[in-house]
């Protein structure tokens, strides 16, 4: 079977893109609660949703999507519009549901530590799935896609440096043991990406 043959077999339909879709922003929702009930910090746009809500009254639900909006000029230049749609619903999916989360979802006690290594596992493989069907968040993570496609560099590694310089900014809003947590979070979320997302596994079409 030739290459391009093998490709079409393995091609996601629009049904399979639009599950994956949603069980994303679940796992990425879920993170997020965690994470906030935790007072905790993650990297990426996210992060930054983060540092600002914590410092204002606006919602990270409305963060969320404000803060991806300049990224998505680029992804349609650097990815394509299909690429970019696809993120364009995740990052409005995901927002919607960090908004609405604590109306399904009311946590009364989680151990911190936990918290952090949990939330990062569920960001970790909620950015799987969206990479696997053609999709990211938006922001650093479309820049960590468009380098390991074009250079051959790891989205992990990309992802986990850029994260750790917003953690380090997050030290003015969080307090230390909080950060290092976080750190700790990121690290987690990081390497599920860095080990399943490589050149040469499976990407998803």
């Amino acid at each position: 079977m030739s290459a391009s043959a093998e490709n079409q077999s393995i091609r996601h339909t629009p049904v399979e893109d639009l599950l994956a879709l949603v069980a994303g922003c679940i796992f990425m929702a879920l993170s997020v609660a965690f994470y906030r009930h935790a007072g905790l910090l993650t990297g990426g746009t996210t992060g930054l949703a983060f540092i600002f809500h914590y410092v204002s009254d606006w919602s990270l639900g409305v963060i969320l999507f404000l803060v991806n909006l300049p990224f998505y000029v680029f992804s349609w230049l650097a990815m394509g519009p299909v690429f970019t749609l696809k993120t364009f619903g995740a990052v409005l999916g995901f927002s919607v549901m960090t908004e609405y989360m604590p109306v399904f979802l009311r946590l009364e006690y989680m151990d911190t530590f936990y918290a952090a290594i949990a939330a990062g596992f569920l960001a970790g493989t909620g950015i799987l799935i969206f990479i696997r069907h053609g999709a990211s968040l938006g922001g650093i993570g479309v820049m960590a896609l468009y380098l390991q496609k074009k250079r051959g560099w790891r989205a992990g590694i990309i992802q986990m440096g850029c994260d750790a310089l917003i953690l380090v900014a997050g030290v003015a809003v969080v307090p230390f043991q909080a950060l290092l947590l976080s750190i700790l979070s990121a690290l987690a979320l990081n390497l599920v990406i860095a080990m399943n997302h490589r050149q040469g596994r499976y990407f998803g079409f």
